[in-house]
């Protein structure tokens, strides 16, 4: 069950094409010109420039920004979004704002790691450590107030373990030992709460940094369990959150028997997770589970009552 539910998590990265097709309306407008005036607010000399395609798409500022949450499932929502005609998805993990020497680079810099899109397209990046990271919420906040944030989560014990998962294999990639998970989930014989893969699970906390500057209905919480088990309505909640016309449907995902767990199909071309995804939790002993379904019974509720509305976690 461990690695079916760690196996929807990250697709497989696909090529970012310019797109071909030209397209002009009053949104292209109203869009061009908010980046415009947010790259004189930011830039000290001015001295920034569009980088205009041939075909008349460009590189623009994301409307749209995926903060998290790491190990929720950031890479399949971006996938699965990217079916729809009208997003322009960012390849790579931009790290603009919780990276320090990124975000020295300003914004220009920033607009140079999007793809080239149509002024009618979203384009939508995703950093998992945004959620996280203190000092991200702010710094959205002043590149652009009215941004729209979506936030994948998963039950927080899950997502803690996928994490010591993550890092265990790239660790084990380069030949070098790592600690059991046990060493890192226990100390003195009590759960060792300050276990960073720990703290990235106490939602609510996190949660209230990014609501000190974005209102609630600027922040759309994806299920990222019902995303394993079942796509689509979590897809279909998106596309109205982003007011995007309904163009993903239900033929767009089929259920692959062979890796357990849902793929794409689009215009014919079928792809599934990359095969490094999808591996097996470590086996935690039961008393070791229950300690942190335990110790995130009482932030689990919290956040509840922060979001107003329940997940079906432990």
């Amino acid at each position: 069950m461990a690695a079916f539910l760690l196996g929807a998590v990250l697709l497989i990265v696909q090529p970012q094409i310019v797109p071909s097709r030209p397209a002009i309306n009053s949104k292209a407008e109203t869009s061009q010109s908010v980046q415009r005036e947010l790259l004189k607010k930011t830039s000290q000399k001015n001295d920034f420039k569009e980088n205009i395609h041939s075909n008349g798409s460009c590189q623009q500022l994301p409307q749209t920004v995926i903060i998290g949450v790491r190990k929720g499932g950031t890479r399949a929502l971006l996938e699965m979004l990217s079916l729809h005609p009208d997003i322009a998805a960012a390849e790579s993990e931009v790290h603009f704002f919780d990276w320090e020497d990124h975000y020295r680079n300003g914004l220009q810099w920033y607009i140079n790691q999007m793809p080239f899109s149509y002024p009618h397209q979203i384009t939508v990046e995703k950093t998992p450590a945004y959620f996280t990271s203190p000092k991200v919420p702010e710094r959205v906040y002043n590149m652009n107030q009215s941004m729209r944030l979506l936030l994948i989560l998963r039950d927080p014990s899950e997502r803690v373990l996928s994490d010591y998962t993550q890092v265990f294999y790239n660790h084990m990639q380069k030949h070098k030992p790592y600690p059991s998970i046990e060493q890192f989930l226990i100390k003195d014989g009590e759960l060792n709460v300050d276990y960073k893969a720990i703290n990235r699970s106490l939602y609510y906390i996190h949660m209230q940094n990014w609501l000190k500057y974005f209102p609630l209905d600027h922040i759309h919480i994806v299920d990222g369990d019902k995303l394993i088990k079942d796509p689509f309505p979590e897809i279909e909640k998106v596309e109205r959150f982003l007011k995007l016309s309904p163009q993903i449907n239900a033929s767009n995902f089929y259920f692959n028997k062979t890796k357990g767990f849902y793929c794409l199909r689009d215009s014919g071309r079928e792809r599934c997770l990359h095969e490094s995804k999808g591996r097996a939790h470590p086996q935690v002993d039961r008393w070791l589970l229950e300690k942190l379904h335990e110790y995130f019974h009482e932030p689990n509720k919290k956040f509840f009552e922060l979001v107003g509305r329940t997940f079906d976690w432990h």
